[in-house]
């Protein structure tokens, strides 16, 4: 309770209480008002709820089938590993890796030129972005999903195909709904910090991609209109419990406690 205390609660309100004054630091609500009326922050908005929407559609894409791969693997807890080793690098490393291999003379570039397509403007573009940002998001949905699916009672895929199933109704009709759980943990652990991501706007998307967690940075450190900055921050926290609660499972299991009460 005290580690929530100093480290989750207080945080929260000093921003929520930073949000109530302007430059002058006086008492105002202008902050919101600002933001609520501004086709630039709303703009910002958008941005930053679809650039999190793409990231997560690509990962989870990409991760369940690796997932399901994983799984079916000897040695499954070595892979899993060196799939979540990237997870160790800090984050500035990794983003300054991928402006070498996207760089003009970067080693994607020399390929494309070796095969004769001729190098390409890869770097500060939507597409390094959202390829770099779903990379480092990888291990962050496979983890769940790849736990999900190691708890699925092996019996019950047997009996799946015993009864005719074919491995793609399998997959749809046992091993989809099963992961569930994982599906959903792995989307809020990808799509809330993606919501708020500006190092690799900067870095990667050379200030192309612009989103709230960018705007957060500019009032902070450049022009210093701290009050603005938390008026964002507190959207962006609002923006984050509203995921978690549409991606919860109260409903459904709420549901599945009173089916079971009235059967019984």
């Amino acid at each position: 309770m005290l580690w929530i205390l100093l480290f989750v609660i207080a945080p929260v309100a000093l921003i929520v209480y930073q949000s109530f004054f302007n430059l002058d630091h006086q008492a105002t609500i202008q902050n919101y008002v600002t933001y609520l009326t501004s086709s630039t922050y709303l703009r910002m908005t958008l941005n930053s709820f679809w650039y999190a929407f793409l990231i997560t559609l690509f990962t989870v894409l990409i991760s369940y089938p690796a997932a399901l791969f994983l799984n079916q693997l000897k040695h499954k807890d070595f892979w899993l590993l060196l799939i979540i080793l990237p997870t160790w690098i800090n984050l500035l490393l990794k983003a300054y890796a991928f402006i070498g291999i996207f760089a003009q003379n970067g080693s994607v570039n020399q390929f494309l030129g070796f095969i004769g397509i001729g190098p390409k403007q890869i770097l500060f573009t939507d597409f390094s972005f959202i390829f770099v940002a779903t990379y480092i998001e990888i291990p962050f949905m496979i983890l769940p999903i790849y736990n999900a699916i190691a708890e699925i009672d092996p019996a019950l895929l047997t009996a799946s195909r015993d009864l005719g199933a074919t491995n793609w109704q399998t997959l749809i009709r046992v091993i989809l709904p099963l992961t569930r759980k994982g599906i959903t943990a792995g989307v809020q652990a990808v799509f809330i910090p993606s919501l708020s991501l500006f190092m690799l706007t900067r870095l990667i998307g050379g200030n192309r991609v612009i989103t709230l967690g960018t705007a957060i940075e500019e009032h902070f450190l450049t022009t210093m209109n701290w009050g603005m900055g938390s008026t964002i921050g507190v959207v962006l926290i609002i923006m984050m419990f509203i995921s978690m609660a549409l991606t919860g499972e109260h409903k459904r299991k709420r549901k599945e406690i009173d089916t079971g009460a009235t059967k019984e």
